[in-house]
């Protein structure tokens, strides 16, 4: 599949779960998405200017565009996935372990705020909640490093051959 046709496709199947997507289509629309990403940003830099304090540049058309291609881009991952013969909600785990990660980060704040307020010496507890939570950051920066790799790892393999449970292969 041809640089254009891949996005052509990607974009007819914005909503488009089911089925299979070759790697020349799934890794051509990801190439896509990221030229003009950074096209964009260059423009916004342009247009918008740069904060002379922070380095940094007010970004408008970039995140707007992002959010128009989060969808087919999730799309076409699940069906990539469904091309190597795994399930498309693998694409999930790494922002599952993510907002996994964010939800015991704030129970833990809150955990520790409240045995704060009926400690007789609340430094005490300051140090063994720093470091619990910088090993349980570590922890999770690990897996989310595996699972990233593992994505990918996936997203390049070949299709499988002939029919799988997913549908036929994409052409």
């Amino acid at each position: 599949m041809s640089f254009v046709e891949a996005i052509k496709t990607c974009l007819t199947k914005y909503f488009v779960f089911s089925g299979r997507a070759a790697r020349s289509e799934y890794w051509w629309f990801v190439l896509f998405v990221v030229l003009v990403s950074i096209v964009l940003a260059i423009i916004d830099a342009s247009l918008f200017g740069v904060n002379p304090e922070t380095g940094e540049s007010s970004q408008v058309l970039t995140p707007i565009f992002q959010l128009a291609v989060v969808v087919p881009m999730l799309a076409a991952g699940w069906r990539r996935l469904h091309d190597t013969g795994r399930p498309g909600w693998y694409l999930l785990l790494p922002a599952a372990l993510s907002i996994a990660t964010m939800f015991m980060l704030f129970s833990g704040i809150a955990v520790f705020s409240v045995l704060e307020q009926g400690a007789d010496d609340p430094e005490a507890l300051r140090g063994p909640a720093a470091l619990l939570g910088v090993t349980g950051l570590m922890v999770v920066g690990v897996f989310q490093l595996i699972l990233s790799v593992l994505m990918i790892w996936w997203l390049s393999r070949p299709s499988q051959e002939g029919e799988n449970e997913y549908g036929a292969p994409a052409a």
